[in-house]
């Protein structure tokens, strides 16, 4: 069998018609993981006895004439920065390189009850900071669609590794688009849910407020059944949602948009590049063409996004990297005295964004200078949210770029850390509001790069996206 072209329905269908079982599936994605992986690096690690366990349960499941799960046999990565019990977690960190979590993340119990085979660990940005996955301390990922660009980040992996098909879906972490970037860079589909909509309980914090677990997979329908499998309140979560979940697997069923208004926001076409916009216009056809009523807006605040993002982002993460000293879980670097132990690990186990960004939320939190900035930035992040409210009561969803540009080269820019965040422009205003959002495959230039279409909807509308995203991807 072929893992790298099987979906989750095949996979499905395949196993209730025992053409294969869960345990012959999970061993040949396991085997094609191990030989494709040099390639991209989207893996650190695989976790093989972790995966064989789960596809036996499966296969007993489905001996017994039981519902082996939503995702049955499915070979699932999981980035990370999302705790799995008794397979090393790093955050992509030499600070955590040789950490193994004593519990799983909700995320991750959810998607094993489902049937779901975590086969690895996907590479990412340290502690989910960047925009290209190069600042992983274990080595870059490079993007399989072109070895020698980006995938995206920091969700690169998670990415990577469901273009090259050595996953059939995965989870990310978007915190400022580091679903939707690399999505978009990689050809897959992304999905960001609405905040509170996906239990962050072991996900390792780096912006309490704006980070998000999603899924990556295929198609519409592969993220949706994941979606569908972790989703819903989780009391280990006092962020989490009671909002309740909506069949979103029912909801692709009906593709009939016609009638649906749609917005462009005006300020998200600035800057665009004009091959990625004029496959966004093509596609903005192709719903037109479905029926969909699109109109102009404005959201006139985006030009202020990146500063309060930027700052908003950068605090919460010096609070929460402030735990990595040394004293716990982290490897240690030794000293003659105490403050010397936490100088010289964080030194030493950090990479250089994280100290940036460390640095830059540190001084916008100091006495002084916390009612100029960081008081600032959450005001206009609430004008910002004020802007989305008003677009979806004229408007049913708003479609978009994901990003300026196609996927970049490796090295281009990592040495310009504002370009880098630039990258970050059509993406933060939907963490900011924490409003679902979503990048959908809308072609590929005369190189050959994939570009996203970026869909967005009302609080907990992810029904709503997937039916248009379905709408879009079954009439391309």
């Amino acid at each position: 069998m072929n893992t790298a072209s099987l979906t989750m329905s095949e996979i499905r269908a395949g196993l209730i018609s025992r053409q294969f079982s869960a345990v012959e599936l999970t061993r040949e994605a396991l085997r094609f993981a191990e030989a494709e992986n040099p390639k991209t690096n989207a893996y650190i690690s695989l976790s093989p006895e972790r995966a064989l366990t789960a596809a036996e349960g499966v296969d007993r499941k489905l001996a017994a004439g039981e519902d082996p799960g939503v995702l049955a046999g499915v070979p699932i990565a999981v980035k990370d920065v999302i705790l799995t019990k008794g397979v090393k977690t790093t955050c992509a960190s030499k600070l955590l390189e040789n950490y193994i979590p004593p519990y799983d993340a909700t995320a991750v119990q959810r998607l094993e009850a489902a049937g779901g085979v975590i086969i690895g660990k996907a590479n990412c940005d340290e502690f989910a900071m960047g925009g290209s996955n190069e600042n992983s301390a274990f080595g870059p990922v490079r993007n399989p669609v072109a070895l020698d660009r980006v995938p995206g980040g920091s969700s690169g992996g998670s990415a990577a590794v469901v273009a090259q098909g050595t996953a059939v879906g995965s989870l990310g972490s978007d915190t400022g688009g580091s679903i939707r970037q690399p999505a978009s860079f990689c050809g897959v589909v992304g999905v960001t849910p609405t905040y509170g909509r996906v239990s962050r309980y072991g996900l390792v914090a780096f912006a309490s407020s704006l980070d998000h677990i999603g899924p990556f997979g295929k198609n519409v329908d592969d993220a949706a059944r994941l979606l569908q499998a972790i989703a819903g309140r989780d009391e280990m979560d006092a962020t989490s949602a009671f909002a309740p979940v909506e069949d979103y697997l029912a909801a692709l069923a009906d593709t009939n948009v016609r009638g649906m208004k749609l917005g462009l926001p005006t300020e998200y076409f600035n800057g665009l590049e004009s091959e990625s916009g004029s496959l966004i216009s093509k596609a903005i056809d192709v719903l037109k063409s479905k029926g969909c009523d699109v109109q102009e807006i404005s959201l006139p605040h985006t030009e202020y996004a990146l500063a309060s993002y930027y700052i908003i982002c950068t605090a919460e993460a010096s609070s929460n990297l402030a735990r990595y000293d040394g004293v716990r879980y982290t490897t240690r670097a030794d000293a003659d005295t105490l403050s010397g132990m936490y100088r010289n690990t964080r030194g030493d186990g950090f990479g250089a964004e994280c100290k940036r960004r460390i640095m830059l939320g540190t001084y916008v939190l100091t006495h002084g200078y916390y009612d100029a900035y960081y008081l600032k930035a959450q005001r206009v992040r609430n004008l910002i949210a004020q802007d989305f409210a008003k677009a979806f009561a004229e408007v049913d969803a708003i479609v978009a770029p994901v990003s300026p540009f196609p996927a970049f080269k490796l090295g281009e820019k990592i040495d310009d850390p504002l370009a880098m965040y630039l990258a970050d422009i059509y993406t933060i205003t939907g963490d900011l509001a924490g409003v679902p959002c979503m990048s959908v495959p809308c072609g590929t230039t005369a190189e050959g790069l994939p570009v996203g279409l970026q869909i967005l909807c009302n609080h907990f509308e992810e029904a709503k996206m997937f039916r248009l995203a379905k709408a879009y991807e079954s009439s391309r």
